[in-house]
C-alpha cells in the first residue's frame, strides 16, 4: 500500500498496505474558496514594522526566524498581520532586529485619520434656494467615535442674499480668507476681514449678517461630540 508522506511524495509502508486499506492525501490548512483570516489594524501595523526592520537589516524570513527562535511560517503570519504575537514573541523579534520593542508599534501609533482635498475640490454639501449666492464645501471628516470635526469652505457672492442662521452643539472656528463681512454670534456683531478669526459656542445662533465686500470666503471648522450633531 502506498502512503502519502508529509512532503507530498508517495512511499510504501512496511506491510504494503495501510490500516484502512485506502490512501488519502494530507489535508491542507487552506481549502479552495476559503476566505483569508481577517487582518486587524494593530496586528497589521506590527507586521509592517517587523517586515520593514527585517528588510532594513538585510535579513530574509528564514534568517530572522532562526535568530528569533520562531518558525518561518510563524514569522510570515506575523508580518502579514494574520496573528496576534505575544509580548514575549515581540521581545525576541526586537532583540533579533536590535531595535526597541516599542518601535514595533510605531506604524500603529502613526495611523491617524487623514483627508487630502485639492484646491477647488471638496464635497458640495449645500447649494439651494431660488437665488443661489452661496455654497458650502466640506473639506474632510473624522472617523473618531467620540468627537466629530467638520471643516467647511464657505463661499458667498450675493450681498443681497438672506443668510441662514446656524445653531448646533459644539464649538466652531472661522477664519476669513477673502472679502469682508459682518458676522453675528447671538446679539454680538463682528466685522471681519481676511486674516480675522472667531472661535465661539456653536449652540448660540450665528452666521453671516452682512456681506460688505464680495466675494466672501472663509473656513469654518465645527467640532462636536458624536451623537449630538
Amino acid at each position: 500500500m502506498k502512503r502519502m508522506a508529509v512532503d507530498g511524495t508517495l512511499r510504501l509502508d512496511s506491510a504494503g498496505k495501510g490500516a484502512a486499506g485506502t490512501m488519502r492525501p494530507r489535508q491542507t490548512a487552506k481549502r479552495r474558496g476559503a476566505s483569508a483570516p481577517p487582518v486587524n489594524r494593530l496586528e497589521a501595523a506590527i507586521g509592517q514594522c517587523v517586515r520593514a526592520f527585517r528588510k532594513a537589516a538585510g535579513l530574509g524570513v528564514v534568517e530572522l526566524a532562526k535568530l528569533a527562535g520562531l518558525s518561518s511560517g510563524m514569522l510570515s503570519r506575523i508580518e502579514n498581520g494574520t496573528i496576534s504575537p505575544s509580548l514575549a514573541t515581540l521581545q525576541t523579534l526586537a532583540l533579533a532586529l536590535q531595535v526597541p520593542v516599542t518601535s514595533l508599534f510605531r506604524e500603529f501609533e502613526e495611523v491617524r485619520d487623514t483627508t487630502f482635498v485639492r484646491a477647488g475640490q471638496g464635497l458640495l454639501v449645500s447649494r439651494d434656494g431660488p437665488r443661489i449666492g452661496h455654497e458650502y464645501r466640506i473639506l474632510g471628516h473624522t472617523t473618531s467615535k467620540r468627537i466629530a470635526v467638520e471643516p467647511y469652505l464657505m463661499s458667498y457672492v450675493d450681498a443681497a442674499e438672506v443668510f441662514p442662521v446656524f445653531q448646533r452643539p459644539g464649538n466652531e472656528f472661522i477664519y476669513v480668507l477673502e472679502g469682508e463681512l459682518t458676522y453675528r454670534h447671538g446679539k454680538k456683531l463682528y466685522r471681519m476681514s481676511p486674516g480675522d478669526s472667531l472661535l465661539f459656542d456653536a449652540d448660540v445662533p450665528h452666521g453671516p449678517e452682512e456681506l460688505i465686500a464680495t466675494p466672501v470666503r472663509y473656513v469654518a471648522v465645527v467640532c462636536y461630540p458624536r451623537g449630538t450633531g
